[in-house]
């Protein structure tokens, strides 16, 4: 195969400063466009959808995650229509399915949150066969024609984000894969600071399954922090942009919380020594 463009494009890695600031802290996108570095999983978020984002909302939450496929949509969009603050202040993310006609798709994305455009719309995962040069080209479509500002992917390889740059030319903004310090991968965080791509975690939390372990527990403890807040500013002092999902008010509260400590370097490495490519999904991590 022949040199990839990626080869082209080696950005300076981008660290988030978040020392001094919250939740209104911005990571700037290869497109030169500003995205917040929390934001609100919404996966099997079905029942009191408005509500919950309307909390997340109030609470501070400037990004929602969401997909065709989760059935959160329609109440995402009543949610931002009584938050009643301008369009350009919430980042809302979407995704289309493999299998989808993907401008169509984002298209019909946009009817059920009643949006003009998204943010940031994904490819959610990789075909079965090819890394979806039709698909991408597609979202390509819906960029020019202003139904998105950014696109990216999901749970893509670096062999498959290289191979899709290398057919059509255009690097992803975004890959949102599962991480978390039990489970991630230093090889694709390196590539893509290097290449000025965006990590977006989601499952974060590790669904809740490893709140309890010994390591995690007794670091939190030492902070003073919950084992949530310690995964979370994990990942934003590895520059990888988290998005927890709760349906209570005092965890999205307590989610937010976590921009005025620093995990020491030595605990950095600690937590990233977990590392055993565990997915909370019970399967290997997809992008390996």
């Amino acid at each position: 195969m022949a040199a990839s463009p990626l080869a082209l494009h080696r950005a300076q890695a981008q660290y988030f400063d978040v020392s001094i600031r919250g939740p209104e802290t911005t990571v700037r996108l290869l497109t030169g466009h500003e995205m917040p570095v929390i934001g609100l999983g919404t996966w099997q978020l079905k029942h009191h959808t408005t509500e919950t984002v309307l909390q997340a909302l109030e609470a501070g939450y400037r990004m929602i995650d969401t997909s065709g496929d989760y059935h959160t949509q329609r109440g995402i969009g009543d949610a931002l229509r009584a938050f009643g603050a301008p369009r350009k202040s919430v980042f809302v993310i979407t995704k289309i399915e493999e299998t989808d006609d993907a401008y169509e798709a984002t298209k019909r994305n946009l009817a059920e949150l009643k949006l003009d455009y998204a943010d940031l719309v994904l490819i959610h995962r990789p075909p079965d066969r090819g890394v979806g040069e039709v698909l991408w080209q597609e979202l390509r479509r819906a960029k020019r024609d202003h139904l998105t500002r950014n696109i990216g992917v999901s749970n893509y390889s670096i062999d498959q984000i290289e191979e899709l740059v290398y057919r059509t030319g255009e690097l992803p903004a975004v890959n949102q894969i599962e991480w978390t310090p039990f489970g991630h991968s230093p090889r694709m965080l390196d590539f893509c600071h290097d290449n000025d791509i965006v990590i977006q975690a989601y499952s974060p939390l590790a669904r809740g399954q490893r709140f309890n372990e010994d390591k995690l527990a007794s670091m939190a403890a030492r902070y003073g922090r919950t084992p949530a807040q310690l995964l979370i500013r994990w990942n934003l002092q590895l520059g990888v942009v988290p998005l927890p999902k709760s349906n209570l008010a005092q965890h999205l509260r307590e989610n937010l919380h976590v921009f005025d400590f620093e995990i020491s370097p030595q605990d950095m490495a600690r937590l990233r020594a977990l590392n055993e490519h565990w997915s909370a999904l019970g399967r290997q991590l997809q992008y390996l």
